[in-house]
């Protein structure tokens, strides 16, 4: 038996409570779900866990749910504060890039405009449905904080000092990002380039910055994408929470 549709709302959730959803919430679980009154209904806020609630009475544009009780709390704060960084591409990657970064673990996602950024209109407001849908389908009970696009100089100087940046670099020399997370520890930011690669003034500025390593994705050039994945992957794998137990 499939658990119950997952829901991100943006109001408090307590026991005895009542939440009204909007239109949207509404054709999901009565037109494409065809739930019923009475039908359970699981809800999350990334404040106060995830909460169990029956549909209570529902409309052509409302949905009223009625909170029962909390079924997961919310957890602490994460073992690996992990930020993305990344250079916009087309419409199709960058969504994909949101959505993984999500699923992946991500705290903090910014889009950064180098160079070679051919793509310079950022929809934060499509990027964060994205996040949203991701979170409910991942089961993550959280939502990554999405920071506004910003140049790479300016993205890179309003990390918090503490943060090391790993800067993907495409035309290789760095060292094996796996070898480089081991030693690490504190919060990490991960940068992926635009499509053309970051210019070789922006890497010799890399390269000399504080806090920031060279790491070598492997022997191939992989597209934005997959590096985004491929880099976020590793470091969850060596540091972060995939060492955690699995969710019940």
């Amino acid at each position: 038996m499939s658990p119950p549709p997952r829901l991100f709302v943006q109001t408090s959730l307590s026991r005895g409570g009542g939440l009204s959803l909007g239109a949207d919430a509404a054709n999901y679980l009565m037109r494409v779900l065809r739930l019923a009154p009475g039908a359970p209904v699981r809800v999350f806020n990334g404040r106060d866990g995830e909460w169990l609630a029956t549909i209570d009475s529902a409309g052509h544009s409302r949905v009223e749910l009625a909170l029962d009780h909390q079924s997961r709390a919310q957890p602490k704060a994460p073992a690996l504060s992990l930020t993305l960084l990344f250079a916009p591409v087309k419409k199709e990657a960058t969504d994909f890039i949101i959505e993984k970064a999500t699923e992946l673990g991500a705290a903090i996602i910014r889009p950064v405009l180098t160079e070679r950024t051919q793509t310079r209109t950022v929809r934060t407001d499509r990027f964060r449905r994205n996040i949203i849908e991701a979170a409910e389908q991942t089961e993550r009970l959280d939502l990554p904080v999405l920071q506004e696009a910003e140049t790479l100089t300016r993205a890179l100087a309003a990390l918090e000092a503490d943060v090391t940046v790993l800067f993907c670099d495409e035309a290789g020399g760095g060292e094996a990002i796996a070898r480089v997370a081991e030693r690490l520890s504190g919060p990490l930011a991960i940068l992926i380039g635009p499509e053309g690669g970051f210019t070789p003034f922006e890497r010799a500025g890399l390269k000399a910055r504080a806090n920031t390593v060279a790491v070598d994705l492997g022997p191939r050039i992989l597209r934005a994408e997959t590096a985004a994945i491929a880099a976020m992957s590793v470091i969850q794998a060596v540091k972060g929470d995939w060492q955690a137990q699995p969710l019940k």
